[in-house]
């Protein structure tokens, strides 16, 4: 009986984890990837998307300023992003200490103290994110459409603060914008859904 309840506990994590990274083709990733994006920078991005394997892979070369991420096929939800090419290095940084299994506070700590050292650097001038998030239900895996899609937008301009720019620190009204971590080298402007 025990050899059985074994088999059956691994068919179960099988079928499970076969669910977990059910990929989409690489073409709609791509286009839900870009769908942030001004229609002028869609066709110009590189795009990072996942294999068969479920593994991060370049879809598409780029040939302007912008770099998109395709939606993570083990994360609940529906989120793409797509950032100036000038936060690859943070961004970058970010999904290595996300596959070495740092939790979000760790890899702040181990960002902010690269940075401090020279190891690697933020942009000077202010680089945008544009985000876009939505439900598994409301997304059309054949089409690439999410009907419940909603923006954020996200300025990074580290080390800015409240009184460098005059921004709130909290939100304050739907669709109003304000700084999030001022003062650090990850400070940003969100603008969006609150």
């Amino acid at each position: 009986m025990k050899p059985f309840i074994t088999f059956i506990c691994i068919l179960t994590c099988a079928i499970d984890y076969g669910q977990e990274i059910n990929i989409v083709n690489p073409e709609i990733q791509i286009k839900t990837a870009t769908a942030p994006l001004p229609e002028s920078e869609k066709t110009g991005a590189m795009v990072y998307g996942y294999d068969e394997g479920g593994s991060l892979t370049v879809l598409r070369e780029g040939t302007n300023n912008m770099i998109c991420l395709a939606d993570n096929p083990h994360n609940e939800g529906i989120s793409v992003a797509c950032y100036s090419k000038e936060l690859e290095p943070f961004m970058r940084r970010g999904r290595e200490l996300t596959a070495e299994g740092k939790n979000t506070k760790e890899k702040r700590e181990i960002q902010g103290a690269e940075v401090a050292a020279g190891k690697w650097q933020m942009p000077i001038v202010p680089s945008m994110m544009y985000v876009y998030f939505g439900t598994n239900e409301a997304y059309n895996r054949e089409t690439g459409e999410l009907l419940d899609g909603k923006f954020r937008y996200v300025i990074y301009t580290p080390f800015a603060t409240a009184a460098s720019t005059g921004l709130p620190t909290k939100p304050h009204d739907k669709g109003m914008p304000w700084l999030m971590d001022p003062g650090t080298f990850r400070a940003h402007i969100m603008v969006g859904p609150n």
